[in-house]
């Protein structure tokens, strides 16, 4: 049982890393549709592939295909021609104008719930865009000139936080978040909902 529990468990946690950069590509894509068809209005309306439905919801159904999509992804992560089919589908993915900047930011955010505290040395609180105000960044860098201290922050932006800002501040510009990068990246995410468990310094 220990044995089966620990194959689901890491098929299932492979899966969502290779499902998620597809699902978020995919769901701005859509949002990106949407905003343009009710722009566009009926002109769009014979690009319309989408045939209409028939028979009853079955409730549920939606998050057992999820979940089976899920592990069949984590599976096809975890042999070497599945490995092979992705590389050829990431191939693919980088090559398509817009697709390939969603895509690519996609997985990186990715690389950051996947790699921890090896992508962001610490969160930090910075006073930006304007004094008074507190905005969470990650220090990337930190170097001396000229025998000061200064550190590289970068600072994500929404919808999309793997785009952001990377700027330069003083030591003593840059205050203790109290957040683990995971908890910080979770709060950015999304959109500052989730909330640490834990205290946080934002004075």
């Amino acid at each position: 049982m220990k044995t089966v529990g620990k194959h689901l468990k890491g098929t299932f946690l492979a899966g969502i890393f290779i499902v998620i950069p597809f699902g978020i590509t995919i769901f701005i894509l859509k949002f990106l549709f949407n905003f343009a068809d009710g722009i566009l209005g009926s002109y769009l309306d014979s690009l319309m592939l989408f045939s209409g439905r028939s028979g009853e919801h079955i409730p549920g159904i939606g998050m057992i295909t999820a979940v089976v999509v899920v592990y069949l992804a984590g599976l096809v992560a975890t042999n070497v021609l599945g490995r092979r089919l992705l590389k050829l589908s990431d191939d693919l993915m980088t090559r398509i104008p817009l697709v390939k900047s969603i895509y690519s930011s996609s997985k990186q955010l990715i690389k950051v719930f996947r790699e921890g505290g090896n992508s962001y040395r610490r969160a930090v609180f910075v006073e930006w865009p304007r004094p008074g105000v507190r905005a969470i960044g990650f220090v990337t860098a930190e170097v001396e000139r000229e025998g000061e201290q200064f550190v590289v922050v970068y600072i994500p932006t929404m919808p999309n936080p793997t785009s952001g800002f990377a700027l330069w501040f003083r030591e003593c510009e840059v205050y203790d978040s109290g957040m683990t990068i995971e908890d910080a990246v979770k709060f950015v995410v999304s959109g500052g909902v989730v909330l640490p468990a834990g205290d946080f310094n934002c004075k």
